[in-house]
Protein backbone atom coordinates (compact mmCIF):
# COMPACT_ATOMS: atom_id res chain seq x y z
CA UNK A 1 0.00 0.00 0.00
CA UNK A 2 1.48 3.35 -1.04
CA UNK A 3 0.67 6.90 -0.10
CA UNK A 4 -0.68 9.35 -2.67
CA UNK A 5 2.79 10.87 -2.83
CA UNK A 6 4.25 7.55 -3.91
CA UNK A 7 6.18 7.11 -0.68
CA UNK A 8 5.93 3.58 0.66
CA UNK A 9 4.49 2.90 4.07
CA UNK A 10 6.79 1.58 6.79
CA UNK A 11 6.70 -2.22 6.49
CA UNK A 12 7.57 -5.08 8.77
CA UNK A 13 10.60 -5.68 6.57
CA UNK A 14 11.80 -2.12 7.20
CA UNK A 15 11.47 -2.64 10.96
CA UNK A 16 13.30 -5.96 10.64
CA UNK A 17 16.13 -4.28 8.70
CA UNK A 18 16.35 -1.55 11.34
CA UNK A 19 16.76 -4.15 14.11
CA UNK A 20 19.40 -5.97 12.07
CA UNK A 21 21.33 -2.73 11.54
CA UNK A 22 24.72 -3.00 13.31
CA UNK A 23 24.17 0.19 15.34
CA UNK A 24 20.90 -1.14 16.73
CA UNK A 25 22.40 -4.57 17.37
CA UNK A 26 25.21 -2.98 19.41
CA UNK A 27 22.71 -0.96 21.47
CA UNK A 28 20.59 -3.97 22.40
CA UNK A 29 23.60 -6.22 22.94
CA UNK A 30 25.03 -3.76 25.47
CA UNK A 31 21.70 -3.63 27.28
CA UNK A 32 21.49 -7.42 27.38
CA UNK A 33 24.99 -7.69 28.83
CA UNK A 34 24.81 -4.89 31.37
CA UNK A 35 21.23 -3.94 32.27
CA UNK A 36 19.29 -7.16 32.65
CA UNK A 37 15.76 -6.80 33.99
CA UNK A 38 14.66 -3.38 35.17
CA UNK A 39 13.49 -3.11 38.77
CA UNK A 40 9.93 -2.46 37.57
CA UNK A 41 10.04 -5.58 35.38
CA UNK A 42 11.41 -7.69 38.23
CA UNK A 43 8.63 -6.60 40.59
CA UNK A 44 5.91 -7.27 38.04
CA UNK A 45 7.23 -10.68 37.05
CA UNK A 46 7.52 -11.78 40.67
CA UNK A 47 3.94 -10.62 41.33
CA UNK A 48 2.17 -11.82 38.19
CA UNK A 49 4.35 -14.82 37.24
CA UNK A 50 4.99 -16.43 40.65
CA UNK A 51 5.68 -20.00 39.46
CA UNK A 52 9.37 -20.33 38.42
CA UNK A 53 8.80 -23.65 36.62
CA UNK A 54 5.91 -22.39 34.47
CA UNK A 55 6.49 -22.30 30.70
CA UNK A 56 6.96 -18.65 29.73
CA UNK A 57 7.39 -17.04 26.31
CA UNK A 58 9.09 -13.77 25.46
CA UNK A 59 8.00 -12.22 22.16
CA UNK A 60 10.47 -9.92 20.43
CA UNK A 61 13.35 -10.96 22.67
CA UNK A 62 16.00 -9.02 20.74
CA UNK A 63 19.48 -9.66 22.11
CA UNK A 64 18.10 -11.43 25.17
CA UNK A 65 17.99 -8.78 27.90
CA UNK A 66 14.57 -9.83 29.19
CA UNK A 67 14.55 -13.59 28.83
CA UNK A 68 18.10 -14.04 30.14
CA UNK A 69 17.18 -11.73 33.01
CA UNK A 70 14.26 -14.06 33.73
CA UNK A 71 16.62 -17.02 33.79
CA UNK A 72 18.86 -15.21 36.26
CA UNK A 73 15.77 -14.44 38.37
CA UNK A 74 15.11 -18.18 38.66
CA UNK A 75 12.63 -18.97 35.87
CA UNK A 76 13.58 -22.24 34.22
CA UNK A 77 11.12 -23.10 31.40
CA UNK A 78 11.75 -20.28 28.99
CA UNK A 79 11.20 -19.81 25.26
CA UNK A 80 11.80 -16.68 23.21
CA UNK A 81 11.56 -15.53 19.63
CA UNK A 82 12.40 -12.56 17.45
CA UNK A 83 12.03 -11.83 13.76
CA UNK A 84 15.45 -10.15 13.42
CA UNK A 85 18.27 -12.63 12.91
CA UNK A 86 21.23 -10.57 14.13
CA UNK A 87 20.05 -9.76 17.67
CA UNK A 88 18.61 -13.27 18.00
CA UNK A 89 22.05 -14.76 17.29
CA UNK A 90 23.50 -12.57 20.03
CA UNK A 91 20.78 -13.70 22.44
CA UNK A 92 21.71 -17.34 21.78
CA UNK A 93 25.39 -16.57 22.36
CA UNK A 94 24.76 -14.66 25.59
CA UNK A 95 22.51 -17.42 26.91
CA UNK A 96 25.22 -19.99 26.25
CA UNK A 97 27.78 -17.75 27.94
CA UNK A 98 25.54 -17.40 31.03
CA UNK A 99 24.63 -21.10 31.12
CA UNK A 100 20.95 -20.33 30.47
CA UNK A 101 18.89 -23.10 28.87
CA UNK A 102 16.44 -21.17 26.70
CA UNK A 103 14.74 -22.19 23.47
CA UNK A 104 15.18 -19.44 20.87
CA UNK A 105 13.32 -19.35 17.55
CA UNK A 106 13.13 -17.03 14.56
CA UNK A 107 9.46 -16.07 14.21
CA UNK A 108 7.02 -13.22 13.50
CA UNK A 109 4.61 -12.35 16.33
CA UNK A 110 1.75 -11.81 13.89
CA UNK A 111 1.78 -15.47 12.81
CA UNK A 112 3.09 -18.12 15.20
CA UNK A 113 1.05 -20.96 13.69
CA UNK A 114 4.09 -22.88 12.49
CA UNK A 115 6.13 -22.14 15.59
CA UNK A 116 4.12 -22.77 18.77
CA UNK A 117 1.04 -24.85 19.51
CA UNK A 118 -2.14 -23.60 21.11
CA UNK A 119 -2.02 -23.38 24.90
CA UNK A 120 1.71 -24.09 25.04
CA UNK A 121 2.56 -21.41 27.62
CA UNK A 122 1.53 -20.38 31.12
CA UNK A 123 2.47 -16.77 30.45
CA UNK A 124 4.01 -14.39 27.91
CA UNK A 125 5.70 -11.02 27.73
CA UNK A 126 6.54 -8.46 25.05
CA UNK A 127 8.98 -6.04 26.67
CA UNK A 128 10.48 -2.66 25.75
CA UNK A 129 7.52 -1.54 23.64
CA UNK A 130 8.11 -4.34 21.14
CA UNK A 131 4.42 -4.76 20.37
CA UNK A 132 4.24 -1.09 19.40
CA UNK A 133 7.00 -1.52 16.84
CA UNK A 134 4.71 -3.58 14.64
CA UNK A 135 3.38 -1.29 11.88
CA UNK A 136 -0.41 -1.22 11.57
CA UNK A 137 -3.05 -1.69 14.27
CA UNK A 138 -4.48 -4.79 12.62
CA UNK A 139 -1.05 -6.44 12.68
CA UNK A 140 -0.57 -5.51 16.35
CA UNK A 141 -3.95 -7.03 17.03
CA UNK A 142 -2.91 -10.15 15.12
CA UNK A 143 0.11 -10.44 17.44
CA UNK A 144 -2.10 -10.12 20.52
CA UNK A 145 -4.42 -12.76 19.08
CA UNK A 146 -1.54 -15.14 18.39
CA UNK A 147 -0.11 -14.69 21.87
CA UNK A 148 -3.60 -15.34 23.25
CA UNK A 149 -3.75 -18.56 21.23
CA UNK A 150 -0.43 -19.92 22.50
CA UNK A 151 -1.27 -19.10 26.13
CA UNK A 152 -3.42 -21.24 28.41
CA UNK A 153 -6.67 -19.91 29.89
CA UNK A 154 -5.91 -17.51 32.71
CA UNK A 155 -2.28 -17.00 31.65
CA UNK A 156 -0.88 -13.48 32.13
CA UNK A 157 0.76 -11.34 29.50
CA UNK A 158 3.06 -8.44 30.43
CA UNK A 159 3.99 -5.76 27.91
CA UNK A 160 4.81 -2.08 27.66
CA UNK A 161 3.78 0.85 25.51
CA UNK A 162 4.45 4.55 25.43
CA UNK A 163 1.49 6.75 26.41
CA UNK A 164 0.81 9.76 24.23
CA UNK A 165 -1.23 11.39 27.03
CA UNK A 166 1.50 10.96 29.64
CA UNK A 167 2.56 14.61 29.96
CA UNK A 168 1.16 18.01 28.91
CA UNK A 169 4.05 18.34 26.43
CA UNK A 170 3.07 15.06 24.80
CA UNK A 171 -0.55 16.15 24.62
CA UNK A 172 0.42 19.38 22.87
CA UNK A 173 2.60 17.50 20.39
CA UNK A 174 -0.23 15.16 19.49
CA UNK A 175 -2.74 18.00 19.18
CA UNK A 176 -0.48 19.49 16.52
CA UNK A 177 0.05 16.10 14.93
CA UNK A 178 -3.70 15.54 14.72
CA UNK A 179 -4.06 18.74 12.70
CA UNK A 180 -1.47 17.41 10.23
CA UNK A 181 -3.41 14.16 9.84
CA UNK A 182 -6.70 16.02 9.42
CA UNK A 183 -5.21 18.06 6.57
CA UNK A 184 -3.35 15.12 4.96
CA UNK A 185 0.08 16.62 5.72
CA UNK A 186 1.36 13.85 8.00
CA UNK A 187 4.49 11.83 7.24
CA UNK A 188 3.29 9.69 4.30
CA UNK A 189 5.28 6.68 5.53
CA UNK A 190 3.07 6.34 8.62
CA UNK A 191 -0.02 4.16 8.84
CA UNK A 192 -2.07 5.70 11.63
CA UNK A 193 -2.32 8.62 13.99
CA UNK A 194 0.06 7.84 16.85
CA UNK A 195 2.84 6.50 14.60
CA UNK A 196 6.36 7.88 14.60
CA UNK A 197 9.45 7.01 12.59
CA UNK A 198 12.74 8.61 13.57
CA UNK A 199 16.47 8.09 13.27
CA UNK A 200 19.10 8.60 15.96
CA UNK A 201 22.57 7.31 16.75
CA UNK A 202 21.21 3.74 17.09
CA UNK A 203 19.52 3.73 13.67
CA UNK A 204 15.92 3.94 12.53
CA UNK A 205 12.95 3.25 14.80
CA UNK A 206 9.26 2.82 14.06
CA UNK A 207 6.98 3.26 17.08
CA UNK A 208 3.26 3.55 17.61
CA UNK A 209 2.27 5.61 20.66
CA UNK A 210 -1.26 4.69 21.76
CA UNK A 211 -3.53 6.21 24.33
CA UNK A 212 -4.88 4.07 27.14
CA UNK A 213 -8.31 3.59 25.55
CA UNK A 214 -6.78 2.10 22.40
CA UNK A 215 -4.93 -0.61 24.31
CA UNK A 216 -7.95 -1.46 26.45
CA UNK A 217 -10.01 -1.88 23.27
CA UNK A 218 -7.37 -4.03 21.58
CA UNK A 219 -7.04 -6.31 24.60
CA UNK A 220 -10.78 -6.81 24.89
CA UNK A 221 -11.28 -7.45 21.18
CA UNK A 222 -8.43 -9.97 21.06
CA UNK A 223 -9.70 -12.01 24.01
CA UNK A 224 -7.52 -10.63 26.80
CA UNK A 225 -8.88 -9.45 30.17
CA UNK A 226 -7.22 -6.31 31.48
CA UNK A 227 -5.75 -6.83 34.94
CA UNK A 228 -3.33 -3.95 35.61
CA UNK A 229 -1.62 -0.95 34.09
CA UNK A 230 0.63 1.78 35.47
CA UNK A 231 3.47 4.03 34.42
CA UNK A 232 6.93 2.72 35.18
CA UNK A 233 7.65 5.47 37.70
CA UNK A 234 4.59 4.38 39.66
CA UNK A 235 6.03 0.86 40.01
CA UNK A 236 9.71 1.42 40.83
CA UNK A 237 12.50 3.95 40.88
CA UNK A 238 14.89 2.91 38.12
CA UNK A 239 18.64 3.37 37.89
CA UNK A 240 20.17 6.15 35.83
CA UNK A 241 21.33 3.54 33.33
CA UNK A 242 17.77 2.30 32.76
CA UNK A 243 16.41 5.84 32.45
CA UNK A 244 19.11 6.65 29.90
CA UNK A 245 18.31 3.48 27.92
CA UNK A 246 14.53 3.91 27.93
CA UNK A 247 11.99 6.70 28.16
CA UNK A 248 9.00 6.44 30.46
CA UNK A 249 6.55 3.71 29.50
CA UNK A 250 3.27 2.19 30.64
CA UNK A 251 3.22 -1.43 31.83
CA UNK A 252 0.21 -3.60 31.05
CA UNK A 253 -0.88 -6.95 32.44
CA UNK A 254 -3.81 -8.90 31.01
CA UNK A 255 -5.06 -12.47 31.37
CA UNK A 256 -6.05 -14.91 28.67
Amino acid sequence: MNSPLGVGKITGRQVQDDFNDPTAVIKYARAAHSLGLWESERRLFEHWFPEPKAALLEAGCGAGRGVIGLWELGYRTLSAFDFAEEPLDLARSLAAERGATIEFRLADATDLSGTYGSGAFAGACFLFNGLMQIPGRQRRRAALQELRRVCRPGAPILFTTHDRDETPAEQIHWQLERKLWASGRQDPRLWEFGDRYFRDDSGGTFMHLPDRAEILEDLADMGWHHAFDALRRQIASESAAVREFSDECRFWVARA
